[in-house]
């Protein structure tokens, strides 16, 4: 029976719950087979090992619905569950139009945090049609599946109470294009790694502070990236080219990078990233975790010395955004299935331009800008974001036998 048939037939909703075991739904099922009716709806929630399986279906022929109900419950009974049947008319009530994934991590997610949530998803207009847990560590995630209000509504009026309880809530439109095959290029410097890689090259030039107050004028808006990246450089002028592998082995990755990358990748993903860095840091990068796409700033080298100039196309703000529809161009990929993961205002272009900007324990006005903030110190809670539940890392990383 197709759904304009079962538009405004007869149906039985057949609720049953108790403790979780094997063969629960086979079971309702088979005692459901003897009275000929058709299935329009299933669900099935277990949670700490108790179980709500909720069937959907039409009404049997003409005086078997009283013997349907005795033989359910007396079913039900006999597995020591509890069951009840509801009569209506119809399917469920049709969702309205506005669909959106609503993903809220919480490290811990307080129950007053999920009720504000809850709250300002109905005041928006939004109906929540499904609650889904993703991952419960590092973080907990939860994902909302809402529906009557468009997404950059729900968005905008979610910002407050993300804000107010300390969550990352992320918002995006819901449907197919989410888990589709996607390009995601993140940030180096204090995103991939948690270090400024400029620093670690000034740390071994002993010009730390005079580093510092390049950034900081930059930072003042006295500088603009270039200017702020050539003046910082010239401060290595006749540093040994051997620091760099120095340089390479003091980078630390940030916790999760690998394992956001290794799930990626195994799922289909293109990874690279972008960087306002030097290419001496991030082609090795690359090779260790197998990027597909690379590209930051070279520092010039010349008789076994850094010159203190960087050579070739410089990448600044709007030089990561070229670079990310470069990347998308390349390996196929729409730019709106594309993921953009940056901290600083650097990489405010490139998050815009993505389908999905990330901010990543960023600076205020770039977590006010970009389309959600992660605010946590793991980078892989950026799969959640795109609906992959954290079972879904550890059975990848079980079949790869890690």
């Amino acid at each position: 029976m197709s759904a304009s048939q079962t538009s405004d037939v007869p149906t039985l909703l057949v609720k049953i719950f108790g403790k979780d075991r094997p063969g629960i739904t086979a079971g309702l099922f088979d005692t459901l087979a003897a009275y000929s009716v058709d299935v329009v709806d299933i669900e099935q929630v277990v949670t700490r090992g108790r179980i709500v399986l909720c069937a959907l279906v039409t009404q049997p022929p003409a005086g078997m619905e009283g013997d349907l109900r005795a033989t359910v419950h007396s079913w039900a009974e006999s597995i020591k569950m509890q069951a009840e049947i509801i009569s209506g008319r119809g399917d469920n009530r049709p969702r309205g139009l506005g669909r959106s994934l609503v993903t809220v991590l919480g490290h811990p997610l307080t129950s007053e945090a999920t009720a504000a949530v809850a709250a300002r998803i109905t005041r928006a207009g939004g109906n929540i049609d499904r609650i889904f847990r993703l991952a419960k560590y590092p973080v907990t995630a939860v994902e909302f599946a809402v529906s009557g209000v468009e997404t950059e509504a729900l968005r905008t009026a979610l910002v407050t109470d993300a804000a107010r309880f300390r969550i990352d809530i992320a918002v995006v439109a819901a449907g197919l294009y989410r888990r589709a095959q996607r390009l995601v290029v993140m940030d180096v410097d204090s995103t991939l790694i948690q270090d400024e890689v400029i620093e670690l090259f000034a740390a071994h030039a002993g010009c730390e502070d005079q580093v510092a107050e390049v950034t900081a004028a930059a930072m003042r808006g006295e500088l603009d990236f270039e200017q702020s990246l050539h003046a910082r450089v010239a401060l290595l002028e006749g540093l040994d080219a051997s620091v760099i592998d120095k340089v390479r082995s003091e980078v630390r990755l940030t916790p999760g990078a690998r394992t956001l990358i290794r799930t990626l990748k195994r799922l289909g993903y293109q990874v690279g990233v972008v960087s306002g860095g030097f290419t001496q840091v991030t082609d090795d990068l690359q090779e260790r975790l197998g990027l597909d796409f690379a590209q930051a700033n070279t520092l010039e080298i010349v008789d076994g010395k850094l010159t203190g100039r960087v050579t070739g196309e410089i990448v600044d703000r709007a030089g990561k955004a070229r670079l990310l529809r470069r990347f998308a161009a390349e390996a196929g990929v729409p730019l709106s299935q594309t993921v953009a993961i940056g901290d600083g205002a650097n990489d405010l272009d490139m998050l815009n331009a993505a389908g999905l900007g990330v901010a990543f324990n960023a600076k205020p006005v770039v977590r006010e800008a970009a389309h959600t903030a992660v605010n946590v110190p793991f980078l892989d809670t950026v799969l959640y974001l795109l609906g992959i539940t954290r079972e879904e890392v550890e059975a990848a990383d079980t079949l790869a036998g890690d």
